[in-house]
């Protein structure tokens, strides 16, 4: 797995995905390379789907809360429009988008620019979702991401619904889903089985656990 690829100096456009389920760190790992690149003093321009607005309305929020200032578009055709200037753009949630987002990712880096994609690979039924399969495939980079599974603490590769609705598109976080194993993924719809997450303790506290 590539996490990263390497600055390149001259005006030279590539794609990078990055992809999995639920509560992978999908955001997360976009929000770091924006800023990296920001800090490399590359103009970053970072856009989403308007139709996620679950932490705030324009801003890009990881789980862990983390925040980019973002643009808000309607379709993705709008993305080429809003990034005229930038050298890296970064869309989050492409999965909203309709298959029209792999024209505009072409066209974004044979202009040059660094374009880095963050989306769910598979609906809540395992199936692919699309435009992420397109997005695989032309790529030059991906990056898979696995979160944790609330069942069994495994590796997590499914996003588990457990609300009832068979809309494809269901804008939730853990009120929604959970992570799943392979194993203990059960679509469509299944009762919630994580357990809450205890914060970890301090090692003081732990001793004297074990000792007790």
């Amino acid at each position: 797995m590539l996490n990263e690829p390497s600055f390149v100096p001259q005006k030279v456009g590539w794609i990078e995905v990055i992809c999995g389920g639920m509560f992978s760190g999908k955001t997360e790992e976009l929000i770091r390379r924006a800023k990296r690149a920001h800090i490399a003093n590359q103009k970053v321009v970072v856009v989403k789907p308007k139709v996620d607005d679950r932490y705030d309305e324009e801003d890009v929020v990881s789980h862990n809360q983390n925040v980019l200032p973002g643009l808000v578009v309607d379709t993705a055709d709008q993305i080429i429009l809003l990034t005229g200037e930038a050298e890296v753009v970064c869309i989050d949630e492409a999965q909203f988008f309709d298959k029209q987002l792999m024209n505009v990712a072409n066209t974004l880096a044979n202009d040059g620019k660094r374009v880095i994609v963050a989306g769910l690979d598979m609906d809540f039924e395992g199936q692919p979702f699309e435009p992420m399969p397109q997005m695989l495939a032309i790529a030059e980079y991906v990056t898979k991401l696995h979160a944790v599974c609330a069942e069994s603490g495994t590796m997590a590769h499914y996003s588990q619904r457990v609300v009832e609705s068979k809309d494809r598109v269901l804008v939730g976080e853990t009120d929604a889903y959970e992570p799943r194993a392979r194993h203990c993924y059960r679509p469509p719809v299944d009762k919630r089985r994580g357990k809450p997450i205890q914060p970890i303790q301090k090692q003081d506290n732990m001793k004297e656990q074990n000792e007790s």
